[in-house]
């Protein structure tokens, strides 16, 4: 995964990881704590469950959380915390760009939550960038890459809160990263599958929810969209913010530079307006 994106992956899985250390001790007697009606805040059922959780929780490393994680959900298999050590794997994982690993603990969590929406966008995220024409299981990748970034797509339209307590602005701004996330992993996927519109579509979707943040990765694609489909005058346009937001990321800086030289010769530089006509052949 590139650079640029792995800072947006750790943008939304500090929150994530955040919620999970929210998770709540047993009320004392067999009172239940008060929880607002929207959001139900996941809690131990007992002392016991809720301190071997805070020590699993506290373990390092990818291999290391994740044993942890299964150890847990083996002794406490009704616990409702079991999905945040596997999230907190997910993001050791991440930490250390391990995408099969990121892949398959994702998986974990959507399995015990399937509305959680990082894993759902991680999950489509690390799909759609090792997507590959030879790919023995394209379909079935292509199939799970829409349904999980649709399915994400659709809980931010919904009332979304991540995170209990969290601030307006804290929301919205993680509602814009999954949703560029979201996004970025459809039209990639469509791109790969040669449906060079739809790419466009979603790829100008990604750059314009988090236009604070503009991600190189998806400027890039979108101009190759946009290049596809002879739209060369709003590729140069996309390939220019790529490059100029790149410096984070020289792999995409090469790519977006030697798309810009190709889209340069092609226009002579000047926009369509300005294009003296090629002439007719004899």
């Amino acid at each position: 995964m590139n650079k640029l994106r792995q800072s947006a992956f750790l943008v939304v899985m500090l929150c994530w990881v955040s919620a999970a250390s929210g998770a709540q001790q047993p009320a004392a007697g067999n009172s239940k704590q008060a929880q607002p009606p929207a959001k139900h805040v996941p809690q131990a059922k007992t002392h016991p469950e809720f301190n071997e959780y805070n020590a699993a929780y506290a373990i390092s490393g990818g291999a290391a959380s994740e044993k942890a994680a299964d150890d847990f959900a083996a002794k406490y298999p009704n616990s409702e915390l079991k999905s945040f050590l596997y999230a907190k794997a997910m993001h050791e994982y991440q930490t250390e760009n391990n995408q099969p690993k990121m892949l398959s603990t994702g998986e974990k969590v959507l399995q015990l939550d399937p509305d959680n929406a990082v894993a759902l966008v991680l999950t489509a995220n690390v799909l759609s960038d090792s997507l590959s024409d030879n790919d023995p299981d394209r379909e079935k990748k292509v199939a799970e890459i829409r349904k999980n970034g649709g399915h994400a797509l659709q809980l931010m339209d919904a009332n979304f809160s991540p995170v209990a307590n969290a601030t307006p602005e804290q929301v919205e701004a993680y509602k814009k990263t999954l949703q560029a996330l979201a996004h970025s992993a459809l039209g990639i996927t469509a791109l790969k599958t040669g449906d060079d519109a739809a790419a466009e579509k979603e790829l100008k979707a990604a750059s314009q929810v988090n236009a604070g943040q503009p991600d190189p990765f998806v400027w890039y694609h979108l101009a190759l969209a946009q290049d596809h489909q002879k739209k060369y005058d709003e590729a140069l346009v996309s390939v220019k913010q790529a490059v100029e937001n790149a410096a984070s990321n020289q792999e995409i800086g090469a790519l977006a530079k030697g798309e810009q030289s190709r889209l340069l010769t092609l226009t002579g530089g000047a926009p369509s307006s300005q294009r003296l006509p090629t002439p007719a052949p004899k």
